[in-house]
């Protein structure tokens, strides 16, 4: 699948085969997420993220801010 930066003022395209996320909740505790393209997101372990986060090439990341916190930093990573 190909698509864009959301975050780049000039789009460019790549192809990239899954997407993890680390976000936080409402309560403040951080969650992980693989997505596929075109697939629900899914839930995933720590570990899981950790170690695709060490072990696979990474295309591009993405900081996610959150409003009026600095303290809490979220991301995605494309593979």
């Amino acid at each position: 699948m190909s698509t864009k930066f959301r975050y780049v003022p000039s789009p460019i395209p790549f192809k990239f085969a899954c997407v993890y996320m680390a976000l936080t909740n409402q309560s403040g505790r951080m969650q992980y997420y693989k997505v596929l393209p075109g697939v629900k997101k899914e839930r995933i372990s720590r570990t899981e993220f950790i170690s695709a986060f060490n072990s696979q090439h990474i295309l591009a990341m993405r900081p996610i801010p959150i409003e009026n916190n600095d303290a809490v930093f979220q991301l995605e990573f494309y593979v």
